[in-house]
């Protein structure tokens, strides 16, 4: 059987080494087939399409499409979290000038809650948007925006914006939920995503609502800044750290 090198690089961008395996039917003259109901973990996908599976039970045998019947259970979603700096500015007016003044990461942890529950309502007006309008948004947040048919697109399902205290200080992050592994540049492009949004769509729309700090004091928070602004993985930036949900199938008969 030959199998076009599009959808050989689909399967093997879907369901990468690791993918879980369940038998419906094998279809193979093989004298002791693997039984109906067997578990088993992709080890890898041929040049021909055949799926090589390590059974559960200790056996080592390929399935293949349009002969056997199966259903490939996708990688597990994963939590991969973005930080970057966040300030915050707020003014001052002695009765002849107004002065700007502006607040670091550090100074900003005593007013977290606040910060936190501006940026939920930012979210939540998006996702009520988003089911009163029928768009993406209640699923695939953020992402709903990016509109590239990449590898990017296929395998961050959903991103939004939050705020976490940690080292001290408090950092903005982006929760993105992704299936499979980004490469190296599909990570690039989705961190130039997410400074996009940060600076000039859901950053500058948070930046523009007024947070009471207490004291008279009102805030206006920033997620990006024009000056030494980075974003980082939660690996590069305190170390590794993982979530994982199981989800979904996809069926071959």
């Amino acid at each position: 059987m030959s199998i076009s090198k599009e959808w050989l690089d689909f399967l093997r961008e879907q369901y990468p080494e690791g993918s879980r395996i369940r038998l419906r039917e094998m279809g193979s003259d093989d004298p002791c087939p693997i039984k109906p109901g067997a578990m088993g973990t992709l080890q890898c996908i041929d040049d021909r399409g055949t799926f090589h599976v390590a059974w559960d039970d200790g056996r080592g045998l390929g399935l293949v499409i349009g002969q056997d019947s199966f259903t490939v259970l996708p990688p597990p979603l994963q939590t991969l979290k973005l930080y970057m700096p966040m300030t915050a500015s707020y003014w001052e007016d002695d009765g002849y000038t107004e002065d700007e003044y502006t607040l670091n990461s550090h100074e900003l942890v005593g007013y977290a809650p606040q910060i936190m529950a501006v940026l939920e309502k930012e979210r939540r007006r998006l996702i009520d948007y988003g089911e009163s309008h029928g768009t993406e948004e209640p699923e695939r947040g953020l992402m709903a925006c990016y509109g590239e048919p990449d590898g990017v697109e296929r395998k961050v399902q959903s991103y939004w914006f939050a705020a976490e205290v940690r080292d001290g200080q408090l950092w903005g992050v982006v929760e993105c939920r992704i299936r499979g592994e980004l490469t190296a540049e599909e990570l690039e492009l989705l961190k130039e995503d997410i400074g996009g949004q940060a600076a000039d769509g859901f950053g500058e729309s948070v930046e523009q609502r007024e947070i009471q700090a207490g004291d008279g004091l009102e805030l206006y928070v920033h997620l990006w800044q024009p000056d030494g602004w980075t974003i980082q993985t939660e690996q590069e930036r305190f170390g590794p750290q993982q979530e994982q949900t199981q989800q979904g199938g996809m069926d071959f008969a």
